[in-house]
């Protein structure tokens, strides 16, 4: 039996990046701790890895669900956190629900960062660990009808290169993988059918940069040439044009859809 590498704690891995970096970390000998609501589907890929699972069902958008998931890490050393788990709304700000907007910070911000607070400690400690924190293109600008989304993200790209600066001579990194539109559930119910296959990257793909970035303790990774050229080109633009790109952008194919969309 191959040595195991480490544990990985995955977020959000029933579908999408989530499942395809639990695909990734196995094929790597990582042990694997992995979390979603759907505990039916979390066994299905278990037992579809090939190295060590251990699976909590749970929902990390209650603190609760946060609690849950700590308790049942227990002192199990992680080595790798994956904060994957995200919900997005499509539509104008004023026609969201509170209910729904909380659910988001929850979900996108304060679980994140609870669980990073809580295993970083440890990984400092043993100065060794690395941290994935699950970003987007949209962590770097505005992005009409998807505003809070948006915004949760450049929460979570911000948080990422302050720690890698806290963290740097620490043994420990910090990596936020910010990817385009990719080919998962959360893309097919906010954005339609309609987008030009080249404009979409695989699951499988970004997981393999994501893994290979963190392993190169990379602070920053936007998968993809065209998404790299894009955020480049942004970066010297007027904030008035990016605004209005973002609200062709978040509308694409979306024909007024509404709703809350999770990506576990």
């Amino acid at each position: 039996m191959p040595v195991s590498r480490g544990t990985a704690l995955i977020t959000g891995a029933s579908s999408g990046i989530g499942e395809a970096l639990a695909r990734q970390f196995a094929a790597n000998e990582f042990d694997l701790i992995i979390t979603a609501r759907r505990e039916t589907r979390l066994q299905e890929i278990a037992t579809e890895l090939g190295t060590e699972v251990k699976i909590v069902s749970c929902d990390l958008a209650s603190p609760a669900g946060v609690d849950h998931l700590i308790a049942e890490v227990g002192d199990a050393q992680i080595d790798v956190l994956v904060n994957n788990a995200g919900i997005a709304h499509n539509g104008f700000f004023q026609d969201q629900t509170t209910p729904d907007i909380e659910n988001l910070l929850a979900l996108n911000i304060s679980a994140l960062t609870q669980l990073t607070h809580h295993f970083l400690p440890g990984m400092i400690n043993r100065g060794a660990g690395k941290i994935l924190n699950v970003a987007s293109m949209a962590s770097f600008q505005p992005v009409p009808s998807l505003a809070v989304y948006a915004a949760s993200k450049a929460f979570v790209l911000s948080l990422t290169e302050s720690l890698s600066e806290e963290l740097r001579d620490s043994g420990v990194s910090v990596t936020a993988l910010c990817p385009g539109l990719t080919q998962t559930d959360l893309l097919d119910e906010i954005q339609g059918s309609d987008i030009p296959p080249i404009l979409v990257s695989s699951a499988t793909d970004v997981a393999r940069q994501a893994y290979d970035a963190l392993m190169n303790r990379e602070v920053i990774r936007i998968p993809g040439f065209t998404n790299q050229a894009a955020i480049g080109w942004a970066k010297h633009q007027p904030r008035w044009l990016i605004r209005g790109m973002g609200g062709l952008f978040a509308r694409f194919g979306s024909a007024g859809r509404a709703g809350p969309r999770r990506a576990n």
